[in-house]
């Protein structure tokens, strides 16, 4: 089979397609048809060796879709041909892949490889900004960084289907239409160290309830001029700014400061299935749409990480092995 296979940390040069023998599923695993894997921020962090950098060589990316092909010792819950998705699993960029059962949920028949793909990763850390990190109510304004990326156009969605207002964020014009079809209020165009002005001509003066911030260092400051007394900064993903150590005495109000993990909204089987099936259904519906911006055979993980990295892009990405 095909996968790609990183030999050394860098930049996207370093992602290679290659042939490698595909592992036999262990006790309670299965082997999966990769139909289809999200490109995240997640995975060029793990590329550059960012964080606990993970031994050589390995094959990047960490959620997908696909079919169960094989089933390993004692796994009663799935079958051969049954429709898989996952939020993570490391070497998703791959055309097959050993998976914990643990990790997977059914994917209805009405819901496509390539949404799958777009939606879990980012679907769930969405929902557990909206639900759990703050929950949003109606009325609440909420910034949004970002926003015509394939979180902040969740987060739009998901704080409209709450009844709160949106301002999302974006550096280049050619994403507002994106966003405004996702349900945004309005949007603002600029760097995220630039917008504040333009936020309080719009709605007033530390007015926003929560702000989303997965930008880092560039809107920190920007963001906390937003928020209302007691308003939450919730800060996501692995930041290509890194915010330098914070001194809370030096806040000018109270607020709530957080970087949550998507890992802790889904820790229990249980959860992981119950938040999944929301999204399910919430895409089933109608209520809840995810754009697809590019997808990429296997072979081109490397132009899908430049473009990822450029910011220029709205949507998802996903790979198609």
């Amino acid at each position: 089979m095909k996968a790609i296979v990183m030999h050394s940390f860098g930049g996207p040069e370093v992602l290679a397609a290659e042939d490698v023998a595909p592992d036999r599923p262990g006790a309670g695993q299965v082997l999966v048809q990769v139909m289809a894997a999200g490109v995240n921020f997640m995975d060029t962090g793990i590329r550059r060796g960012l964080g606990q950098a993970n031994p050589l060589p390995l094959t990047p990316g960490v959620e997908g879709a696909g079919v169960v092909v094989a089933i390993g010792p004692g796994v009663t819950e799935l079958s051969p041909g049954d429709r898989v998705a996952w939020h993570y699993v490391p070497g998703s960029y791959a055309e097959m892949i050993v998976a914990p059962v643990a990790q997977l949920v059914p994917l209805p028949d009405d819901i496509s490889f390539e949404t799958a793909a777009g939606l879990m990763m980012q679907g769930l850390t969405a929902s557990n900004l909206v639900f759990q990190v703050h929950g949003i109510q109606k009325g609440d304004w909420a910034f949004v960084h970002a926003a015509a990326g394939g979180v902040g156009l969740m987060l739009t969605q998901m704080i409209k289907l709450l009844g709160g207002k949106v301002i999302g964020r974006v550096s280049h014009e050619d994403k507002v239409d994106a966003v405004l079809a996702a349900g945004a209020d309005y949007v603002v165009i600029g760097r995220a160290g630039a917008v504040a002005r333009h936020v309080e001509r719009l709605v007033g003066a530390q007015s926003m309830k929560v702000v989303y911030d997965g930008t880092g260092a560039e809107g920190f400051d920007e963001s906390i001029r937003l928020l209302d007394y007691f308003g939450t900064l919730a800060l996501y993903g692995p930041f290509m700014d890194p915010i330098a150590p914070v001194d809370i005495f030096s806040l000018p109000r109270s607020i709530k400061l957080t970087y949550p993990s998507v890992m802790h909204h889904v820790r229990t089987r249980e959860a992981l299935l119950a938040y999944s099936q929301q999204l399910f259904t919430w895409v089933r519906t109608g209520r809840l749409r995810v754009q697809i911006g590019r997808r990429y055979p296997l072979a081109q993980a490397e132009q899908a990480h430049r473009d990822l990295e450029s910011r220029r892009t709205a949507g998802k990405l996903v790979i198609l092995p």
